[in-house]
């Protein structure tokens, strides 16, 4: 059967990770949701610190919003940092900091899914619920030989039946973690190893030669450009920050003060912009530097940030508009790695 078939390969092949070394579930949340987008490789360390700084839910319930951020930072994808903790005051409040152990609770908590529910269902619980992510829809599209694009608006239905029935009575946990693996490490997106599967008799994408079509997507991902000049603006050992509030990338993180157009402009066109007015009015700034359009790609956009390097005299016109910290205590905030790296640079150039 297919899954032994897996469970086996799986015995012989899984890595050791620290999060599949416990049964807690409060860990096993915190790993899933920071491999949600995020290569294992990277994952590692951060879950590490931050199950060493929050290793229970009533430690991370209570924690500010923003040492949270601050360890996710460079994480990407910041929402779920904000969706886990205020999950875990939901967790602290009315669980007694337990995660239920009922598929129907655990899917209400802020930020939770079916795959996360499902997740945390099987490996914590051992409950008998598949899970289905990108790696096992993959291997199932191939193996069946589904042409039903995973993107199609019942597809998941289609998949989420045939991903139970292939577990069958199989150990959730022990299935689950294997057929992951499985599209982690053999059956991958490009260049799967084919030649040394165990499914490979029995594998109707081989059969067809369609291993490189399937699984099928309907839709194209549209990529949005955005134009963000950043103005650095300094003032002896202090420099001006604010915070992004808005339903938008990075919210609740700390930026400098933002300038955001539809499309590229040049210098010029910047300090003539009804923005830079409405912030400086006529005044005759002296540009220190300028840094333009160094692209930062994220999922659906890619941000082309400019950083432009003014130095005030003093902050008395500013100070009500943003709030000015002192060169050494940015670490403290967090940040968008656009602005991590470019003060990286900048303090490293200064202190060279």
């Amino acid at each position: 059967m297919l899954n032994n078939q897996i469970i086996n390969w799986y015995i012989q092949h899984k890595r050791d990770l620290p999060w599949r070394q416990t049964k807690d579930a409060y860990l096993i949340w915190i790993s899933e949701i920071m491999l949600q987008q995020t290569k294992v490789a990277t994952v590692i360390e951060y879950y590490l610190q931050f199950i060493n700084r929050f290793p229970t839910v009533a430690d991370l319930a209570t924690a500010d919003e923003q040492e949270v951020l601050k360890l996710w930072q460079g994480l990407g994808y910041y929402s779920r940092a904000r969706n886990l903790h205020q999950a875990s005051k939901t967790i602290h409040t009315y669980y007694n900091g337990v995660i239920p152990s009922n598929y129907s609770e655990i899917l209400q908590l802020k930020g939770i899914g079916t795959y996360t529910a499902a997740a945390i269902s099987a490996f914590a619980y051992n409950l008998p619920y598949a899970v289905l992510d990108g790696n096992v829809y993959r291997i199932l599209s191939r193996y069946y030989g589904i042409d039903t694009p995973i993107d199609f608006s019942g597809a998941k239905k289609i998949y989420q039946q045939l991903a139970t029935e292939t577990m069958g009575d199989a150990s959730p946990e022990i299935y689950n973690q294997a057929i992951i693996e499985f599209g982690a490490l053999q059956c991958t997106p490009k260049i799967p190893k084919c030649d040394i599967c165990p499914l490979l008799i029995d594998c109707v994408a081989h059969q067809l030669e369609l291993v490189d079509i399937l699984p099928k997507k309907s839709k194209r991902i549209k990529i949005k450009n955005r134009y963000f000049y950043y103005l650095f603006l300094s003032c002896e050992h202090t420099f001006a920050i604010e915070k992004r509030e808005s339903n938008d990338i990075w919210k609740n993180m700390y930026q400098f003060p933002l300038i955001e157009k539809n499309q590229s402009i040049s210098l010029d066109q910047l300090v003539k912009s009804e923005e830079w007015l409405h912030l400086f009015g006529n005044s005759e700034l002296v540009i220190q530097s300028v840094q333009e359009n160094k692209v930062h790609k994220l999922t659906h956009q890619n941000i082309y940030a400019s950083f432009i390097h003014l130095n005030l005299s003093d902050t008395n016109e500013l100070k009500n508009k943003y709030k000015f910290i002192n060169w050494n205590d940015w670490a403290d905030y967090p940040i968008p790695k656009p602005i991590e790296n470019h003060l990286s640079q900048f303090f490293a150039k200064k202190n060279s």
